[in-house]
């Protein structure tokens, strides 16, 4: 099967890391095969050509070619949610299998609108975080709150903490409130069905950690299992059968609060509806 990259720039980790990691979990079966990049990184010094080349990937020239000659996609971008929109409106009209990287969009209106494409054009897609996957994170059972942890910035990273809060808090969002702090954020959500579920960013490194408050007692989470390996493993399952793709309602939820989340920072310490 040849999987094709669609990239805002592609000398990013995950074009530089998704190659091996697909190729290594299909014994060649899966292999990228071509790559477009929409400009050259701003980041990691490599132009798009020098990428192609190091990686041993044709370079296309076009996001029409990628859909033409592959027979699913990956839309990456995944440090710039804001451009999704624009770098899937071709390859989730083709009818192939179409993988979007994390964060999926910056708000809801935005992740309705895109999910709309697909669903118009009958384009199986999906979007998630790698640590959806993690192996602490299954099994735990009917959770009444969560108090979670994790590294870095509200606007990068919060996806690794919100995409496991929503999977295990199987309810409506209501409202959000963000408190900034000397070293980082808290994010407090509130449910319609009444319970809670906190998400703590730190601007250093943190370990992806939880208090999680089932009926009877509490347990601590500390996520050390290979995530990113679970998440490949179900990327080929959803290229190779169609099947394992996160539900568009949960992705929606979650893009909900994260869009209310940065309304709620611009007036910090007040309740913002979702």
């Amino acid at each position: 099967m040849k999987i094709g990259f669609i990239d805002y720039y592609l000398d990013e980790w995950h074009a530089n890391n998704y190659p091996k990691l697909i190729s290594d979990a299909t014994d060649g079966r899966l292999q990228v095969t071509l790559a477009y990049g929409h400009i050259d990184s701003p980041i990691g010094g490599r132009t798009t050509d020098q990428w192609c080349r190091d990686m041993g990937i044709p370079r296309a020239e076009t996001i029409d070619e990628v859909c033409e000659k592959c027979d699913a996609i990956i839309v990456l971008s995944p440090d710039n949610c804001e451009m999704h929109e624009e770098l899937c409106q071709k390859p989730l009209r083709t009818g192939k299998r179409v993988y979007v990287d994390k964060t999926f969009a910056p708000d809801y209106e935005t992740a309705k609108r895109i999910f709309d494409i697909a669903e118009k054009s009958n384009t199986p897609c999906y979007s998630t975080s790698a640590l959806r996957y993690a192996t602490e994170y299954q099994n735990i059972g009917e959770v009444d709150a969560i108090a979670s942890w994790g590294p870095y910035s509200f606007d990068t990273y919060s996806i690794h903490q919100l995409e496991p809060v929503m999977m295990l808090i199987h309810a409506k969002p209501q409202s959000v409130c963000f408190v900034p702090g000397v070293h980082g954020y808290t994010l407090l959500i509130r449910f319609e069905d009444g319970r809670t579920a906190t998400i703590n960013g730190f601007d250093m490194h943190s370990p992806f950690m939880m208090n999680i408050a089932l009926k009877d007692k509490c347990c601590v989470v500390n996520v050390q299992s290979d995530y990113f390996g679970g998440f490949i493993k179900n990327l080929v399952r959803f290229f190779e059968t169609g099947e394992g793709a996160v539900p568009h309602e949960e992705t929606l939820r979650i893009m909900a609060v994260r869009g209310a989340g940065l309304k709620a920072a611009q007036k910090p310490g007040q309740w913002v509806n979702i």
